[in-house]
């Protein structure tokens, strides 16, 4: 089936991976060296047709696959999985940036995510507090003026990780052309219930009796009590990994989003994958329900 049907890759590329496949069983690096041209013709291909694309203004993205990742490298730990899946995020933030996207939402740690084994919470909490203090200085948050916001229930977060955080948000709190939110021991069932905590927790303090605030109660009641009350919805969520689900992230906000999923595990998303992604969401028609 063409390519411009189907959304994936095209048929000659399909039948070169393929082949490459067959060859190089038992030998990734044979299958790389193989693909590697024609993957750099494909992502030319795929840049130069992008210029015409209806970009999404705002991008969720679940990071998953880094453990799948490290397990299939044989890598030394579970946790080196999570190191080059936060190596790969700073090849994503280029390309969202030259592509024209302003806002990014990532979730990199759930609240579920507590329940694993100890000793990779723990390296996850120290690569946190790496990574987010880098962002303070990093020059590509400063020349693109991006603001770093974190979602989710950071207090339950170990404390040097809540002072990167604090550091990180200070140091961009005065940007507003591109936006850059993470959600770390963040869910989603939880940002609602929390929004609608504090919205009845102002509407008692006004005195507005129950009865009244049920009747009043809407959609628009509750959006500016979000994590992301001052933000555009996401046009476009993707997921790594294989995994056809949402699994909590941005439920609320994401009723109109459009989906994309793909097989990569994060650690190894290429730029064709993130391309593939936006050409696919240049095809969708949104009609918001209309």
């Amino acid at each position: 089936m063409d390519q411009q049907q189907t959304g994936h890759a095209p048929t000659w590329l399909h039948r070169i991976e393929s082949a490459a496949q067959f060859l190089g069983r038992g030998a990734g690096l044979l299958r790389e060296i193989l693909l590697y041209p024609f993957y750099v013709l494909y992502q030319m291909r795929l840049e130069a047709a992008s210029a015409t694309w209806r970009i999404p203004r705002h991008i969720g993205i679940i990071m998953d696959g880094n453990r799948r990742f490290a397990r299939n490298l044989q890598l030394d730990s579970i946790n080196e999985g999570h190191v080059r899946g936060a190596d790969k995020l700073e090849d994503v933030l280029n390309w969202c940036e030259e592509a024209g996207v302003e806002v990014i939402t990532i979730w990199i740690f759930s609240l579920d995510n507590f329940n694993r084994d100890p000793a990779e919470v723990k390296g996850l909490m120290e690569l946190f507090e790496k990574k987010i203090l880098e962002l303070v200085e990093h020059p590509r948050i400063h020349r693109s003026q991006m603001r770093v916001r974190f979602l989710g229930k950071v207090e339950v977060l170990p404390e040097p990780v809540r002072k990167a955080i604090a550091n990180a948000e200070a140091a961009t709190k005065m940007y507003s052309r591109r936006v850059l939110n993470v959600g770390v021991a963040y869910g989603g069932r939880e940002e609602i219930i929390e929004a609608f905590r504090r919205y009845l927790r102002d509407q008692a303090a006004k005195g507005v009796a129950t009865e009244e605030i049920a009747r009043g109660l809407e959609p628009a009641s509750i959006e500016p009590y979000l994590y992301t009350s001052d933000l555009p919805d996401p046009d476009l969520i993707i997921r790594t990994s294989g995994e056809v689900r949402l699994s909590g992230f941005l439920l609320w906000q994401s009723a109109y989003s459009e989906f994309y999923f793909c097989d990569t595990h994060w650690p190894a998303f290429r730029k064709i994958d993130f391309l593939r992604a936006l050409r696919d969401y240049d095809r969708r028609q949104r009609r918001f329900g209309r």
